[in-house]
């Protein structure tokens, strides 16, 4: 119960401050889609940028793709999803509600009306739709359930035009869709979604190599992003679990408040997929060594991380109550009273949608307003994410900036008009300090870079 309250709080606080919005919402929704608020955008490119940032940009033997996400049938017959990519599902005999049959405890029950379920039957995952104006079987194609497919059958693309040596790889971060018989726990399963994938191509003798490679920069990257390292977990995927084109699965959990779920996967997809694509497609998709003289089919390792299930992770590790149970006071400094407990969003500078916002103490006093503008001009032509409030008391702008996980803040008073310093306010101790002017730009970027903590300004 604790968990699930938990889980309402970080809902509506999503809500509320414009993170994340029901998708459909005002027709009364659609299960399984959500919309991106302002902040919720903000915060999910701030992941995808340090994602990008790891995988592609800091390495040389990367390359980017974004391939469409319409693509013919024959892909998708080759890659085994036509016939296999599907889930066990139920329907009640008398609500005629659906349900997978892997999620229930009582498979012969109906968990909404107590009605008997029918027999178990496989239910395909893919959207079908047609192209063009015909709607006969040779026009059929599906939304993709994967972004990996568009860069297995551009290997050859990029080998033609690149020329690169073994090992590389190719990387996407793209839209996918799957027919979820039953979403459920807010962004964890959707019907859309949004994936960061790596196809890492290897010699069939290094693939240990690189896999521990990857496992490692998974790793890293969860540390890039601010998750506690202590919420997250490796599974190893037994024999019979893993999907049908790999070897070896490692599967990366993490504890969510409704338990510890799959966040990232990595794969050992062998040459499955480009021997698939080889045969059905009747190109030659192997690749020669200039050195050995050989001709032969890479190996792949598949590092996948869910944008969705990332920014879910960030959203609710970084949910605090603040355990003194202390909020914001209505007093014009900001200080706590007692009260009901603060809420903050404790996000790491690198993934936070706004990471300092400017205060006039009053925003009836124009000679006040004028400064703050001045000092919100020049953080913003830095091109940061700051931003500009005068909307209540200072203490409610203190709560309302804590709520979105707003790093720092700084305060233009009376005293900022005589001297030109300013209070800054750390949002997860609450302390407030005086910086000089000509030191505030700097002392607060090495605030934000991690270079310095607050206490040492």
């Amino acid at each position: 119960m604790q968990h699930e309250n938990t889980m309402e709080k970080i809902i509506s606080l999503a809500k509320r401050r414009g993170f994340i919005f029901q998708g459909s919402e005002i027709y009364g929704g659609l299960a399984g889609t959500w919309d991106y608020g302002p902040l919720g955008v903000a915060l999910k490119n701030n992941i995808k940028k340090l994602w990008w940032k790891r995988f592609v940009e800091a390495r040389s033997d990367m390359y980017g793709m974004d391939a469409a996400i319409l693509m013919r049938q024959e892909v998708w017959q080759a890659s085994g999803h036509v016939s296999g990519f599907s889930d066990p599902l139920v329907e009640c005999t008398k609500c005629k509600r659906r349900f997978r049959a892997d999620h229930l405890e009582d498979k012969k029950k109906c968990p909404e009306c107590g009605g008997l379920l029918g027999d178990e039957k496989q239910f395909n995952m893919m959207f079908k739709t047609h192209v063009g104006a015909a709607e006969d079987a040779s026009a059929i194609s599906y939304l993709r359930p994967e972004t990996a497919q568009g860069m297995f059958v551009n290997f050859k693309n990029v080998l033609d035009t690149f020329h690169p040596k073994l090992p590389f790889g190719m990387a996407q971060i793209g839209k996918a869709f799957r027919n979820e018989i039953a979403p459920r726990d807010f962004l964890f399963r959707t019907r859309e979604f949004e994936q960061m994938e790596i196809e890492y191509f290897v010699t069939p003798g290094e693939w240990k190599e690189k896999f521990e490679h990857f496992r490692t920069e998974v790793w890293n990257f969860t540390k890039d992003i601010g998750l506690s390292q202590e919420k997250i977990h490796e599974l190893e995927v037994s024999d019979a679990d893993r999907a049908h084109y790999s070897k070896r699965t490692i599967d990366f959990e993490f504890d969510y408040p409704f338990g510890k779920k799959e966040l990232y996967g990595l794969a050992y997809r062998t040459d499955f997929d480009l021997k698939s694509h080889s045969e059905k497609s009747g190109q030659d998709l192997s690749y020669f060594d200039e050195t050995t003289k050989e001709r032969f089919l890479a190996h792949c390792i598949e590092p996948s991380f869910g944008v969705d299930r990332t920014f879910l992770a960030v959203l609710t590790d970084a949910y605090h109550e603040d355990e003194l149970g202390l909020k914001p006071s209505s007093n014009e400094d900001g200080s706590p009273e007692a009260g009901e407990k603060r809420v903050y969003l404790k996000l790491s500078p690198e993934v936070a949608p706004i990471k300092v916002a400017v205060f006039p103490l009053l925003k009836n006093k124009p000679t006040l307003v004028e400064k703050a503008r001045e000092v919100f001009e020049v953080f913003r032509k830095q091109g940061g994410a700051v931003a500009f409030d005068d909307n209540g008391n200072i203490g409610k702008r203190y709560r309302r900036q804590d709520e979105i996980g707003t790093v720092l803040t700084i305060t233009i008073d009376f005293q900022t008009l005589e001297d030109n310093s300013v209070t800054v306010r750390d949002r997860d101790t609450m302390k407030q300090i005086r910086v000089s002017g000509e030191n505030l730009e700097r002392r607060v970027s090495e605030v934000l870079a991690g270079v310095k903590i607050f206490d040492s300004f």
